[in-house]
C-alpha cells in the first residue's frame, strides 16, 4: 500500500478519449493539454512516423506515394493496433515533455460496444506506449463523469454520447449504468451521408473535410427560418474535371435524415427499456448530450421532440469524456465510499 501511494506522488494519471476522429489528453491538475485528430502519417513500407494529429489530418488524400496517413481507429475501435500504439506514445510524450521518474496511470474511454480483444487492444496499446496501470471505462460512463453529473444520487440519469465512429446512450444511477446501449454510428457516418447525397443528387464527389465543413457550417437537424448557403468543390462524377456547388441547409438536413433517425430511435429504445423510477427521474432531469456529434445545430430540440425528454449539451460537450476518464481515480474512491455506506447499514 505504501508503494503505491509513494508511486501515486511522483505519477501522472492521464485521461484519454481515444476517438475516432480526434483524440484529447487529460492530466489530473492540469486539464485538458492535447486535443488533435486521429491521424497517423507513416511512410510506406517501413511504416516509420512521419507527421501525428494535426499535421498528420492536413496530409489525409493529399500524400505522395511513399507516405500514408491512417487512421488508425474506425467505429471507435482500433483497427490498426501498431499505428495506434506509435499514436498513444506520441502523445504521451508531448504532454509529459520531462522524463518518466515514474510510469503514468491511464484510463481510457471505449464504447461500451466493443469486444473483450478490442478492449484488450487497447489495453496493450497504452502499456507498450509507456503506461504503468491502465484502466478503460465505457465513455458514456466517463462523459457522465466529466460532465458533472451527480451519479451516485439514487435518481436516474441519462447522457447520450455522439463520438465520430459510437453513439452510447446509458442510464446512470448509484455510481453504475444500469441500462446502456451502443451503436457504432457517429459524426462520421453525418459526413459519409453528406458525402453520398452530393453524389447522387449532384453527381459531384466531394472528400470527408468538404463534408465535414458542410455539416458544421449549415448542418442543421431540424427546420431553421433561415436557409443557409454554402459553395463547395469536387469532382465531377462524370467528366472528371474540377466543379463548384452551391449547397443550401434544406439539402444537408435532409442528407442526415438517416443517422440521426438511427441515434433517436437508440434513445428511445433505452428509455423504452429504463425502470418506472428511473424514467420518471428523467423526463424531470432530462437527457444530456456530450460528444462533438452532440453540437450538430437543432439536434437537441430535434431528441426532444421525438422522445418528449428535455435534451440539452453539457457545459463542455467535446471533452467530457476525457475529463471523465481523467477523474476516474477519484470516481473510484467515491464507489468504494458508497459501497462501505451500503454495507454498513
Amino acid at each position: 500500500m505504501a508503494k503505491k501511494t509513494v508511486l501515486a506522488a511522483f505519477s501522472s494519471d492521464i485521461g484519454i478519449d481515444l476517438g475516432t476522429c480526434n483524440t484529447l489528453v487529460y492530466i489530473r491538475g492540469k486539464g485538458i493539454v492535447a486535443s488533435e485528430p486521429s491521424v497517423v502519417a507513416v511512410e510506406r513500407g517501413t511504416k516509420k512516423v512521419v507527421a501525428v494529429g494535426e499535421e498528420a489530418k492536413r496530409m489525409l488524400w493529399k500524400t505522395p506515394g511513399d507516405i500514408i496517413a491512417i487512421r488508425p481507429l474506425r467505429d471507435g475501435v482500433i483497427a490498426d493496433l501498431e499505428t495506434t500504439e506509435k499514436m498513444i506514445r506520441y502523445f504521451i510524450s508531448k504532454v509529459l515533455q520531462r522524463r518518466w521518474f515514474v510510469k503514468p496511470r491511464m484510463v481510457i474511454g471505449v464504447p461500451s460496444c466493443i469486444t473483450d480483444v478490442e478492449k484488450r487492444a487497447v489495453i496493450e496499446s497504452a502499456e507498450k506506449a509507456g503506461a504503468r496501470e491502465v484502466r478503460v471505462i465505457e465513455e458514456s460512463l466517463a462523459a457522465a463523469i466529466g460532465a458533472n453529473i451527480p451519479i451516485f444520487e439514487p435518481a436516474g440519469h441519462m447522457i447520450c454520447d455522439i463520438g465520430g465512429g459510437t453513439s452510447e446512450i446509458s442510464v446512470i444511477s448509484l455510481g453504475g449504468m444500469v441500462v446502456t446501449n451502443a451503436i457504432r454510428l457517429g459524426g462520421d457516418e453525418f459526413d459519409e451521408a453528406i458525402i453520398k447525397h452530393v453524389r447522387q443528387v449532384h453527381n459531384l464527389i466531394i472528400g470527408e473535410s468538404s463534408a465535414e465543413d458542410l455539416k458544421k457550417r449549415i448542418g442543421n437537424a431540424t427546420a431553421d427560418k433561415k436557409i443557409e448557403k454554402m459553395e463547395i468543390k469536387g469532382t465531377d462524377a462524370i467528366t472528371g474535371l474540377p466543379r463548384r456547388l452551391e449547397i443550401d441547409s434544406v439539402e444537408v438536413r435532409d442528407a442526415l435524415q438517416e443517422p440521426i433517425t438511427a441515434i433517436i430511435e437508440e434513445i428511445k429504445r433505452t428509455l423504452g427499456q429504463t425502470p418506472p423510477e428511473l424514467a420518471a427521474d428523467i423526463v424531470e432531469r432530462g437527457i444530456v448530450l456530450t460528444g462533438g456529434g452532440s453540437l450538430l445545430k437543432g439536434l437537441d430540440t430535434l431528441i426532444s421532440n421525438e422522445t418528449g425528454v428535455p435534451a440539452f449539451l453539457a457545459e463542455d460537450p467535446m471533452n467530457c469524456v476525457a475529463l471523465g476518464a481523467g477523474m476516474y481515480f477519484e470516481y473510484e474512491k467515491g464507489l468504494r465510499h458508497e459501497n462501505n455506506i451500503y454495507r454498513n447499514l
